[in-house]
């Protein structure tokens, strides 16, 4: 059920053929992680030692469906009857193996909180998405530049982003990540694009951190940790922010003013 094509993002052929090419990566990983825990090489002869919970294609299925932010670990793991614990080791050493493959997998904007509403929508078709907000909020009426320009934008501070939160958190473990960790296994809650783009807002003064908070659903706090962290990388990017011509208390009164009529004919700031 879970290797379903809307949930995967990829047909059955393709997944059966991306389990195929990580197929040996994964024994050779098995391996070190056997090393490691036994201290040294293994004295007897390779055994079975009982079948797995979850073999190989499974590890790289669920890694899938989790990193396309289905579900949460808690769900896969009552959906497939596998302990928390499990499924979060086999995640964390399968999106390795995808990352050294250079294999993307992208978002969607199905989201399913419990066992029964995935359940549902594979049976049923009963939907439940998760709005395209960065979509919306990235109107050239609230950046004060065009989606072309922002998207550039975004990519060029991404990768500066993404080296800032690895050496914060080498600060923090005060040195290497130890072999074994789960290495970030688990997403920000908003992800780096929406940083910059919530970054972008406040700058230009389109809204407060609270309403801000409230259309990415986070808390005020991870707001203010977003714009201590991007802004200093917009300003050594060069990016001055044009002062917004509206703020907005509310974020129902912003996503009001962004109607398909005024994302067409404001070409004023979109040209900016």
């Amino acid at each position: 059920m879970l290797s379903d094509p809307l949930l995967t993002g990829i047909s059955r052929q393709e997944l059966d053929a991306l389990a195929a090419s990580l197929a040996p990566a994964q024994a050779a990983q098995t391996e070190q992680r056997c090393y490691q825990q036994r201290g040294g090489p293994r004295r007897k002869a390779a055994g079975t030692h009982g079948r797995p919970l979850l073999c190989d294609a499974d590890r790289v299925l669920v890694t899938i469906v989790y990193l396309r932010q289905i579900c949460s670990q808690k769900v896969l793991s009552d959906l497939i009857e596998v302990n928390p614990f499990s499924i979060g080791q086999a995640i964390a050493e399968t999106r390795q193996l995808l990352d050294e493959h250079r294999h993307t997998v992208t978002p969607t904007t199905l989201r399913f909180t419990s066992q029964q509403a995935l359940l549902d929508f594979v049976h049923h078709g009963t939907t439940v998405r998760r709005p395209r907000l960065p979509a919306v909020l990235s109107d050239p009426s609230l950046t004060g530049m065009s989606r072309p320009k922002l998207h550039q934008l975004i990519e060029r501070l991404s990768v500066q982003q993404a080296a800032q939160i690895e050496r914060r958190r080498h600060q923090r473990r005060g040195g290497a990540r130890l072999p074994g960790a789960r290495g970030g296994v688990f997403r920000q809650k908003i992800t780096d694009a929406e940083r910059i783009l919530a970054t972008v807002l406040y700058q230009r003064g389109v809204c407060t951190r609270r309403v801000l908070a409230e259309l990415f659903e986070v808390s005020p706090r991870t707001i203010g940790n977003a714009l201590l962290e991007v802004r200093p990388l917009l300003e050594q990017n060069g990016h001055v922010a044009t002062p917004a011509k509206t703020r907005f208390s509310t974020a129902a009164a912003l996503l009001a003013s962004v109607t398909p009529a005024h994302g067409q004919h404001n070409t004023t700031e979109s040209s900016r």
